[in-house]
């Protein structure tokens, strides 16, 4: 091989590496592009989680403020509801007022125990348990 050929040759080679380094040059350049690409959507989707957690833990906390109010709402309607049943209860001597004997006392009683058992529309157990209580305490006085 003469030196022309041979000079040829290696020209030809440094065009063909050239050629493979800038084919190269543009696969990395394409490769970080795409990397970068990458990174931002993963950046803007990071961002979104964050948004969404910052938002889930204020909903959190806008539902247990909710919760405690209504928990408090259903214990004040509770206390009013047992002091309103405690008004309504009649003093179970004035059921018995002006009964004399026993046997009125019994009569009053039976008549009571129509009116106001919980069986009843009228009904109420606890005005029910003051008439009891006062006719055992007559009971033991007429006794």
């Amino acid at each position: 091989m003469t030196l022309a050929e041979e000079r040829r040759a290696l020209e030809e080679q440094r065009r063909q590496l050239e050629m493979d380094q800038q084919a190269f040059t543009k696969r990395v350049e394409i490769e970080d592009r795409r990397l970068e690409q990458q990174q931002r959507l993963f950046d803007m989707k990071f961002k979104i989680l964050e948004e969404e957690l910052v938002k889930l833990a204020s909903e959190k906390q806008h539902m247990e403020r909710q919760k405690a109010f209504y928990n408090r709402v259903k214990e004040f309607e509770t206390r009013n509801a047992e002091a309103e049943a405690q008004k309504n209860i009649v003093r179970g001597e004035l059921f018995f007022t002006g009964v004399g004997s026993k046997q009125s006392l019994k009569k009053r009683y039976k008549d009571l125990i129509k009116i106001y058992h919980p069986d009843n529309l009228d009904g109420d157990k606890q005005t029910l348990q003051e008439i009891n209580r006062e006719y055992d305490q007559l009971s033991k006085v007429f006794g």
